[in-house]
C-alpha cells in the first residue's frame, strides 16, 4: 500500500502523551531515555505527568511532540520491522516537519531535540508578549483570508499563516492587525473567527529574528539525505536534497504552512492512506476536510501502534 506518514505541530500536545507506549514498549522507553539525555532535561516527566502549562511552553511543546511521534516510529521498526523507506512520502505540520525528517533519517533524534528545543527558544522570544498574534478565519477560503490580511496594511504586518483545509485559514502578526483581520472576515461573511491562544505570531515576517536563530543552528548541524522524500510546508513539494532542505527549514518559520497543498499532492500521487503518527488527531481530521475520500488515521497510543503493525 501506498502510504504517507504525516507528523503534528504544536498544540498537539497534552500531559500523558507517550505514557502507555513507554509502559508497553521498551523502544518507546529507550526513546524517551535518549531524548532526556539529549536535553539535559526529564522532558519525558514533564510529557506523561504534566503540569499542562509547562508542557504547553513552546520551547518544550515542541521537543515533546517530537519525542511522541519518533517514540511510535521506533516501535513500529522494534516490533514490525518497519523501515521508513517503505513509506511513499513523509511530511510534518510547522514543528512536525522536524519530526518527518528525524523519522526519515535526515538528522539523528539528539540532534532533532535540541534544534527544536532551540526553535521553539527563538520562537518565544523574537517577539516581546503581546506584541503578537494569531487567529483562525473558519469558513474563509485562502484567497478571501489573503484580501482579508492585505486589508489591515494600516495596523501592522498580517499575513497567512496557515492554509490548514477549506474554510479553516490561520493569519498571524501585529496584535492590532490581527484583530483587525478578524472584524474583516466577519464583513467576508466568515462563520466565526478564533483568536488562538498561542506565545507568538508563527509563520510569520515578524519572526525574523527566529529564523536567523534556526539558519545558524542548522549550520552547525549535519544534514543525511532522507531516506524518502519529505513534502516541505514552504513548497508543498517533496524534496531529498540536504542543502535545500536546511533553507526550507529556515524559511518555514516566517512563512506559510501548505497544508492543504501538502495532502492534496498525496492524493494526486495516488497516496492510499495517511498516517498521522504522535500526538493528538489533528492532522487526520484536517485530511478528512480536504478530501473525505482519503482514508486517515492517528498513531499515538499503544493500542493504535498495535493495530497498525498488523497490517503494515
Amino acid at each position: 500500500m501506498k502510504r504517507a506518514f504525516v507528523f503534528p505541530g504544536q498544540g498537539s500536545q497534552a500531559p500523558g502523551m507517550g505514557r502507555d507506549l513507554a509502559e508497553a514498549f521498551s523502544a518507546a522507553r529507550l526513546l524517551f531515555e535518549e531524548v532526556d539525555d539529549a536535553l539535559s532535561q526529564h522532558l519525558s516527566r514533564l510529557m506523561f505527568d504534566g503540569p499542562e502549562a509547562e508542557l504547553t511552553l513552546t520551547e518544550n511543546a515542541q521537543p515533546a511532540l517530537l519525542a511522541a511521534s519518533l517514540a511510535v516510529i521506533r516501535v513500529l521498526e522494534a516490533e514490525a520491522g518497519f523501515d521508513v523507506s517503505q513509506l511513499a512520502y513523509v511530511a510534518g505540520h510547522s514543528l512536525g516537519e522536524y519530526s518527518a525528517h528525524a523519522a526519515a533519517g535526515t538528522f539523528s533524534v539528539a540532534d532533532a531535540v535540541r534544534l527544536v528545543k532551540r526553535r521553539g527558544q527563538a520562537m518565544q522570544t523574537a517577539v516581546p508578549v503581546g506584541e503578537g498574534a494569531m487567529a483562525a478565519l473558519l469558513g474563509l477560503d485562502i484567497d478571501a483570508a489573503r484580501e482579508v490580511a492585505e486589508g489591515t496594511a494600516g495596523f501592522g504586518v498580517c499575513v497567512v499563516a496557515n492554509d490548514n483545509c477549506p474554510g479553516q485559514v490561520v493569519v498571524s502578526g501585529h496584535t492590532e492587525a490581527v484583530q483587525k483581520a478578524v472584524e474583516l472576515a466577519a464583513e467576508r461573511g466568515a462563520r466565526r473567527s478564533i483568536m488562538l491562544p498561542v506565545s507568538a505570531p508563527f509563520h510569520c515576517p515578524l519572526l525574523a529574528p527566529a529564523a536567523a536563530v534556526m539558519e545558524q543552528a542548522l549550520g552547525q548541524v549535519a544534514l543525511k539525505t532522507p531516506r524518502v522524500p519529505v513534502v516541505a510546508n514552504v513548497t508543498a513539494a517533496p524534496t531529498l536534497d540536504p542543502d535545500e532542505i536546511r533553507e526550507l527549514l529556515v524559511e518555514q518559520v516566517i512563512r506559510m504552512v501548505r497544508w492543504r497543498e501538502t495532502v492534496l499532492l498525496f492524493k494526486e500521487r495516488e497516496v492510499e492512506e495517511i498516517v498521522e503518527v504522535g500526538a493528538g488527531r489533528v492532522l487526520a481530521g484536517l485530511v478528512k476536510r480536504i478530501d473525505r475520500d482519503l482514508p486517515a488515521i492517528s498513531v499515538g497510543t499503544a493500542a493504535d501502534a498495535e493495530a497498525l503493525m498488523k497490517r503494515l
